[in-house]
């Protein structure tokens, strides 16, 4: 073989890896690429993959001299690519909680458009997990893929201030941990 070939095949083997593992990442995230606001700084590593389902509740407050649709929380069921329950996502504060007992809170970094009717992508960062299992050591979480959650339609105004409405939803979870 060609000397200056056999130098090479290391770094093509590693591109070619890494343009396997971002076309699998996008084959399961719709085909997308992940906007640049959202994306996990570099140095960490892909450690659990979730779907999140259950619902967003908004309440109707006073807001900027008017009344408008306000977030007041989420609660969904996270589970595995297989189907099988890993935990719960719920809030505020922003927490995702393993069935193991493990959890993290994180704060919002960016979000980045996730399409009409669907609720924005996102990057969090997390706190240290409160007890050992799946989110101990987890330094981001992002939302993708998201699907429904916006606020609801219908009208709020004075009249409707404390209505509460949930709205159903459902998005990719992703875990990362330093590399």
């Amino acid at each position: 073989m060609n000397p200056s070939l056999r130098s090479t095949l290391p770094a093509v083997a590693a591109l070619s890896l890494a343009t396997l593992a971002a076309a699998a990442f996008a084959a399961a995230h719709g085909g997308a690429t992940v906007p640049e606001p959202v994306r996990v700084p570099a140095g960490h590593k892909l450690v659990l993959e979730t779907v999140g389902v259950g619902e967003i509740t908004y309440e109707c407050r006073a807001k900027d001299g008017a009344h408008a649709w306000v977030f007041a929380g989420p609660e969904a069921e996270l589970r595995g690519r297989d189907g099988k329950r890993l935990g719960r996502y719920f809030g505020p504060p922003a927490t995702w909680q393993a069935d193991d007992g493990s959890a993290i809170t994180g704060q919002q970094l960016a979000v980045a458009p996730g399409g009409d009717g669907n609720i924005p992508l996102q990057l969090v960062q997390a706190s240290p997990a409160t007890g050992s299992g799946l989110m101990q050591g987890v330094s981001y979480v992002q939302r993708l893929a998201t699907r429904g959650g916006v606020a609801p339609a219908k009208p709020c105004g004075a009249g409707q201030a404390g209505q509460k409405e949930t709205v159903r939803y459902q998005s990719d979870y992703l875990f990362w941990k330093p590399a």
